[in-house]
């Protein structure tokens, strides 16, 4: 028996199944009228029927069990999502795709007056033209394919949770024959249907999915999905699939070129260009010479708010900005754009691109119906975990940033900064992908807490995803609002540096001013009951934080306060070094604050210290190219809902808890 150390199958049961599978081949297409009963009712409250979904579906496929749970852990970890569909229009537990609701596009980065490099020693960069989606590929077509091998209507496999098992069935056990592999119990002779499954059409990319899926068959997984139901997936530690299938599917192969990535990932060279393109003009990255020029300290977290394909066509466009590395929702596979050692175009703060790894994942921010794939969460997890530990970057949210969390360069340049990838990422289970899941740390006592809803319950309400302040699909939300009182009817907190005339907050979706966010930590300014107070963007701001129902847990660690006799400090954007710092032939940089300030009396958890640094590269020659660095130092906190530094000259460090 090849590589399982479990459910051995006969001799007879092979030459059966590989013969029945020989027969079938020639008619894949043809549906299975009637071949896959609905399981038996649990009623519409009981916690067991999609369970039983998986077994019947399995048993009238052919399918084992295990290989079904596998796949479907990997594409939804089993949830339904009230039918809606995925960012790349994938529906149900096993993200069968109608490619009709994956076709909206928006110009990621080409929006308002970001200037994604955030610098002033050249111009902002601006693409010349957006290009168009290309013909959709079949990844995104799986339901109606779906449709026609097991006979169910499409708008049954959308809308009911069992029924889509049975379809993500038929299709492993087509792909199955269609390799020439018989049908059998054992999961180790499934390895080609399930990377077939993926939808990708490089090899690599296939055999990364199967090997997460089995993966997943080997540890096991038990969880209650988003519907409440009760799916277990018992482990299987000694299986061993049959790699070698994945040889024999015709897939092509990547080009050959060597990427940062680790080898457990399936990772694409598609090079972002570095060219002059005219009036001294270039793009569309920058050459460096990281970590050996200057550290890289940050990895940013960004949506596309675009399609696969036509993002891909965006990085390539000399034109436009640049990130390191895209990853696909359907099965995780990642393209790598620009070399790690260099410095991509992506956050909007030229001192956090200089120090950081730009991220973009397929999705919307403002698409809450929409939810990411577990296959790309997992990829994600992966390349961060490989990036953080060969550059030692800590893994935590000061240093693992959303593009929503990074700072405007100055007063200026707050409002224009994006928001992505927003409220519903779920940075929870990120992190626990991380290896770093966030647990209470400490007592009442410890002064810090760290936001941790509970993603699929906290649904706060937003506006503005589909209309200006037209109520959003309710979802899960990493995202906790806060108030000026311990009310729900309080108002909320303002930031000055959103609205300068002192206007409100919003709830709409792309208003950061009155949010925490999963995993971020705040010093304790008070308890009321069910409330507690942070400090935050210079304001005591509240937030519902209940005991039977937390929103936050006890943490303790490092904060800065104001020096004794100092009523108020500045906070700034970036951590750039004292004018003494600069050579002749390099511009100083003004060391401009931003509006808020830190006030005596409060406190703000540290990130990290780091000394003030400026990396000048104006023009596509590298001669002028330098790094200053000065005897500044400052520290990173966390302000409000991004991140901010402040001078350490400017503050003293206390526990949080004294």
């Amino acid at each position: 028996m090849r590589g399982s150390a479990h459910a051995p199958v006969s001799a007879a049961r092979r030459r059966t199944t590989r013969t029945a599978g020989a027969l079938a081949a020639a008619a894949l297409l043809a549906p299975l009228l009637g071949a896959a009963p609905a399981p038996a009712a649990d009623g519409p409250a009981g916690p067991h029927a999609l369970q039983r979904a998986f077994a019947s579906a399995a048993t009238a496929y052919d399918v084992p069990q295990s290989v079904l749970l596998g796949v479907s852990y990997l594409q939804s970890r089993w949830d339904a999502h009230g039918g809606a569909p995925s960012v790349t229009g994938g529906y149900g537990p096993m993200h069968l795709t109608d490619a009709r609701t994956a076709l909206a596009t928006a110009p990621h980065h080409s929006e308002g007056d970001e200037d994604p490099r955030g610098d002033t020693s050249r111009p902002p960069l601006k693409p010349r033209h957006v290009p168009e989606d290309s013909e959709v590929p079949a990844r995104l077509k799986t339901l109606k394919q779906a449709a026609r091998v097991s006979g169910i209507p499409e708008s049954e496999l959308r809308r009911d949770a069992a029924a889509n098992v049975r379809g993500g069935a038929a299709l492993l056990a087509a792909a199955q024959r269609r390799l020439g592999e018989p049908l059998t119990d054992d999961p180790a002779d499934w390895y080609g249907a399930v990377a077939a499954f993926s939808g990708a059409d490089e090899q690599a990319s296939a055999a990364a999915y199967a090997n997460e899926v089995f993966a997943v068959i080997r540890d096991g997984q038990r969880r209650t999905t988003d519907a409440g139901q009760r799916v277990a997936l018992t482990a299987r530690p000694g299986l061993k699939p049959d790699t070698a299938q994945v040889e024999r599917m015709g897939l092509r192969r990547a080009a050959e070129a060597e990427t940062d990535c680790p080898k457990s990932l399936a990772c694409e060279w598609i090079p972002a260009p570095y060219e002059e393109f005219g009036d001294n003009d270039y793009g569309n990255h920058d050459k460096a010479d990281r970590p050996d020029s200057q550290g890289i300290e940050y990895i940013v977290v960004h949506d596309t708010e675009g399609r696969w394909e036509g993002v891909l066509k965006m990085v390539q466009d000399p034109t436009y900005v640049s990130w390191h590395y895209t990853l696909r929702s359907s099965d995780g596979h990642v393209a790598q754009h620009v070399r790690t050692k260099d410095v991509g175009w992506h956050a909007g703060n030229w001192y956090v691109n200089a120090k950081s790894v730009g991220l973009e994942h397929e999705g919307f921010l403002t698409a809450p119906d929409t939810w990411y794939t577990e296959a790309m969460y997992r990829s994600s997890a992966r390349l961060v975990k490989y990036l953080a530990k060969r550059y030692g970057i800590p893994l935590d949210r000061q240093h693992i940033l959303g593009h929503d969390t990074v700072p405007g360069t100055t007063a200026a340049t707050i409002r224009g900064m994006h928001t992505d990838p927003g409220p519903y990422w779920d940075w929870q289970h990120y992190f626990t992908l991380l290896g770093k899941p966030f647990h209470r740390t400490a007592g009442p006592q410890g002064g810090l807490v760290t936001v941790a809803p509970r993603f699929e319950q906290n649904r706060p309400v937003f506006t503005g995803c589909a209309k200006p302040g037209e109520t959003c699909t309710p979802h899960g939300s990493s995202a906790v609002r806060v108030y000026s009182a311990p009310s729900e009817d309080a108002p909320l907190i303002k930031d000055i540096g959103l609205r300068p005339g002192g206007e409100p907050s919003t709830i709409d979706v792309n208003d950061t001013g009155s949010r925490l966010s999963t995993g971020q930590q705040y010093a304790v300014a008070e308890r009321r009951g069910d409330w507690t107070a942070v400090w935050y963007l210079g304001q005591k701001a509240w937030f519902k934080n209940p005991r039977k129902q937390p929103t936050a847990v006890d943490a303790r660690g490092l904060t800065v306060t104001p020096k004794d006799g100092v009523s108020e400090v500045p906070v700034y954007g970036r951590a750039y070094p004292e004018k003494e710092a600069y050579p002749p032939e390099v511009p100083v940089q003004a060391v401009s604050p931003l509006p808020y300030k830190l006030l005596a009396g409060q406190k703000y958890a540290i990130g990290a210290e780091l000394p003030g640094e400026y990396f000048y590269a104006p023009t596509f020659d590298l001669k002028p190219h330098r790094v200053v660095r000065g005897k500044d130092m400052y520290y990173q906190i966390q302000f409000g809902h991004r991140v901010a530094f402040v001078r350490a000259a400017d503050v003293r460090v206390v526990p949080s808890g004294s």
